[in-house]
């Protein structure tokens, strides 16, 4: 999803009255807008302006009380986390499904504006430069 259909089909939801009261809004984001990856290149740059929009989405439908987030997901099957990642393990699709579904749901009603990453830790290790 890039930042321009998501900020969209926000507006177009919330001008069609499709957001009941307490709406959550998630989208799919990427390590790679923090960070530089080889090859990834311009969607890097998206997926910045994605997580961007998603805090001043926050800002302006927080004031009727919806909530927007993101959810980073990790490489699905990949040795790089297994090997690096914290939990020594690689995210499934299920993992990520169930943080989608924590985000659209009541227990999440104290969250906004954020980037979740769900990636067994992934994000945190940094590396060497030699």
């Amino acid at each position: 999803v890039s930042s321009y259909s998501f900020v969209l089909a926000a507006r177009i939801a919330k001008e069609i009255d499709l957001l009941n009261e307490n709406a959550s809004l998630v989208t799919l984001t990427y390590y790679g807008s923090t960070k530089v990856l080889n090859g990834y290149n311009v969607m890097g740059v998206a997926k910045a302006a994605l997580e961007s929009s998603v805090r001043y989405l926050a800002e302006t439908l927080g004031k009727e009380g919806k909530r927007v987030n993101a959810i980073s997901a990790g490489p699905i099957k990949t040795l790089s986390v297994e090997e690096k990642a914290p939990l020594h393990r690689n995210v499934t699709t299920t993992q990520v499904g169930n943080v989608a579904t924590f985000l659209l749901s009541d227990m999440s009603d104290s969250i906004t504006g954020q980037v979740i990453y769900a990636d067994s830790g992934y994000n945190i290790i940094g590396i060497w430069l030699i």
